[in-house]
């Protein structure tokens, strides 16, 4: 019989006198696998504990900031899509035409463009607890007088006016301003599932308002997306804390003489000499435009002119937001990991790809608008927390809100661009091919202005830092 080669009585003697078990004794198995991280020795958990509850375990309250902001995000997504399903019934019970209806829903969006800023500004200034408070009032009283209206000028002051401005602040940019300042880590993620909820109320929220609407009327179902705004009061008061412990480091980052302009024209200007800021922005404008502008408004439209039936497109305008969900969480994971500029261009470029699916479905197969839907709505909302955590990082914590605020603006007057060029231009060749042509153009713009910025995950803030004090001063 052979005896053991020479490898084995190698390992055997090397490790004779230090403990290990010999040859012709079976090593004694441990009950549970134990990791070694540094000097300390650490029980090993399962895998799967690990991976659902290490972003839990280290950032708790941040998390809860999260979960508050999904349900804020969903509340008011709710009450933004709620007009288009109650339209039928307030040309019905009060006369309107649609077109006066649609009209009610520009001037809430233009509110929204403007207080945007504003808010944002007021954000970095007095926190987001008390914004989010007065947001949350304000969205309540305009429902509740929306669902006692009887005159058109009602309409435009309920919905447009308190609803545009309640829609500005509890608002995408505000929540993910608000998410930036309590995470250091993992805030592309943390920002993508909390801007999840914009897409989740759809699913979840619009439903229940459906069935309100049928059973007992659309004035009712106002009523009870007023009474889901009010009971998210109090969460928001308990979870969100008067000032938040991200400030605090965002303070730490930027250093403790650093200068920050405290008027709004100042900051503005400060803002507006950043290049990096300038490229998000112009590629954030172009966002609204291939996103809300072309897609939120024609795809419908354009479904059906292929042929697809009227419930079938409306299921694959949900699946879209279904997979929106999912794109902007994938996003938000990704950019705490990857090169962001780089992942942003490829969002971007995918993004306008996605369009050519949509010129190949009347001459191939409608079904092919399935394909669209999965890939768009992949590519749809996942700039959110790309552009976020570079403005975190390029821009600063500390006028966070103010940089997101008119972000949002011109990605409000983008999608107005791109919502009124589909119409012109459908309106000059009776067909959309002219309008995903133009989508593919200027989403591969945005990626090429993407790809402008560089990497740099190290904060920095603005302006000249203070010269150093004297020793004896500190003294």
């Amino acid at each position: 019989m052979e005896g053991p080669g020479p490898r084995k009585i190698a390992r055997y003697c090397a490790g004779f006198g230090k403990g290990y078990p010999r040859p012709h004794r079976a090593a004694p198995r441990q009950s549970r696998p134990r990791a070694v991280r540094g000097s300390k020795t650490l029980q090993a958990k399962p895998f799967s504990e690990n991976r659902l509850f290490s972003y839990v375990r280290t950032n708790p309250q941040g998390w809860l900031v999260v979960l508050v902001m999904f349900l804020a995000l969903s509340m008011v997504s709710t009450t933004r899509a709620s007009i288009g399903l109650a339209m039928p019934s307030l040309e019905r019970d009060l006369g309107w035409s649609r077109s006066f209806i649609s009209t009610v829903v520009a001037y809430a969006l233009i509110c929204m463009a403007l207080t945007s800023p504003l808010i944002g500004n007021l954000l970095d200034t007095f926190g987001p607890r008390r914004i989010l408070l007065g947001g949350l009032v304000v969205t309540a009283a305009a429902l509740g007088l929306s669902s006692q209206v009887s005159e058109a000028w009602q309409i435009v002051i309920a919905y447009s006016v308190f609803g545009g401005i309640g829609f500005g602040i509890v608002s995408k940019n505000v929540a993910s301003a608000t998410i930036a300042r309590h995470f250091d880590h993992d805030r592309g993620f943390a920002v993508g599932v909390a801007n999840a909820g914009s897409t989740a109320g759809h699913i979840a929220l619009l439903p229940i308002m459906a069935l309100i609407l049928t059973t007992f009327g659309w004035r009712w179902g106002y009523l009870f997306l007023a009474v889901v705004c009010l009971a998210l009061l109090p969460l928001v008061f308990a979870l969100i804390r008067p000032e938040a412990p991200g400030a605090q480091h965002a303070k730490g980052r930027l250093g403790a003489d650093e200068v920050v302009p405290a008027g709004l024209a100042a900051r503005l200007r400060m803002l507006f000499s950043n290049r990096t800021f300038l490229a998000l922005l112009g590629s954030y404008t172009i966002c609204g435009f291939t996103a809300t502008g072309m897609i939120d408004t024609h795809f419908l439209a354009y479904a059906i002119s292929c042929g697809i039936p009227v419930v079938v497109s409306a299921t694959a305008y949900g699946v879209l937001a279904a997979f929106n969900m999912g794109g902007m969480a994938l996003a938000g994971w990704l950019s705490d990991r990857i090169n962001r500029p780089h992942l942003l261009a490829v969002i971007y470029i995918m993004r306008g790809l996605s369009y050519i699916i949509l010129l190949m479905v009347p001459v191939y197969d409608v079904n092919l608008i399935w394909v669209f839907v999965v890939m768009f709505g992949i590519f749809d909302y996942s700039t959110i927390p790309v552009t976020t955590s570079l403005v975190a990082t390029h821009v600063g914590l500390r006028i966070i809100g103010l940089s997101l605020g008119m972000l949002a603006m011109f990605h409000a007057g983008g999608a107005a661009l791109g919502a009124f060029m589909g119409g012109v231009l459908f309106d000059m060749f009776q067909k959309y091919d002219g309008v995903w042509i133009a989508a593919v153009a200027v989403a591969l713009i945005a990626g090429m202005l993407s790809l402008t910025i560089r990497e740099n995950r190290t904060p920095r803030g603005f302006g000249k830092s203070a010269p150093p004090r004297p020793a004896a001063a500190e003294a």
